[in-house]
């Protein structure tokens, strides 16, 4: 496949934040944060080395580095906080590596990527119709048959979790939206609400997980590989 270019809010409810508005706390936390999705490589055994392939929302950039380990070699990063890319670019000089100036939009022409990775993402984003327009906007960028690999936190059924579900499920509007203790609005999400917001999609493959959150709690994860139509 070809190399690419890279590069480009309906109300919600008030306190929901939408992609961009926790920009603040991500750059606060750019240098301190570790995240550890794993990335399944087996899922990309049939993509090209050349394909173009897009992490958004990448943070420091560790889902790239690893795809450049495994010899990808079309790669960019893209992320809402200065923070976050400023490390990113930091650490790999090298790499293309851009702040989203309007999120969700990636200023990528439409049809124009091969496989978009969104890790740890959504559960930065507690809207329903924020979520639905960032996977409309991948959708828009991704080649009819391109890849979307979702790495993802689904609800936990532990007392810490449920409690703070609970807490937080009147004033943010839907349970699994909850408030860390260090100032971040993050959300866990039923499996079912993954097949919902992938309706667009063709689901390829799923597989369960289990990960170190940003503040170092082991969870329940989910990773879907989502076909574009």
């Amino acid at each position: 496949m070809a190399a690419r270019s890279p590069f480009r809010s309906t109300t919600e409810v008030p306190a929901m934040p939408d992609l961009d508005s926790q920009t603040p706390y991500w750059d606060a936390a750019a240098t301190t944060k570790t995240f550890t999705h794993p990335l399944h490589m087996p899922w990309l055994d049939d993509v090209d080395e050349r394909a173009a392939i897009l992490d958004y929302g990448c943070g420091y950039g560790r889902v790239l580095h690893a795809l450049e380990q495994q010899g990808f070699t079309n790669l960019t990063g893209v992320d809402a906080s200065p923070g976050m890319i400023s490390r990113a670019r930091a650490l790999r000089p090298t790499m293309p590596f851009a702040v989203l100036d309007a999120p969700p939009a990636s200023a990528h022409p439409d049809a124009s990527l091969d496989v978009v990775v969104l890790f740890a993402v959504l559960t930065c984003i507690p809207g329903d119709d924020a979520q639905r327009r960032l996977v409309g906007e991948l959708r828009r960028v991704l080649e009819p048959g391109g890849l979307l690999y979702l790495s993802d936190l689904l609800l936990q059924d532990d007392e810490r979790n449920r409690d703070r579900y609970a807490r937080f499920a009147e004033p943010y509007g839907t349970y699994g939206v909850f408030e860390t203790g260090d100032g971040a609005v993050c959300r866990h999400h039923p499996s079912d609400w993954f097949t919902s917001l992938l309706a667009d999609f063709e689901i390829a493959d799923t597989r369960r997980i289990t990960v170190a959150t940003m503040n170092g709690h082991a969870s329940k994860g989910i990773q879907i590989l989502a076909r574009r139509g």
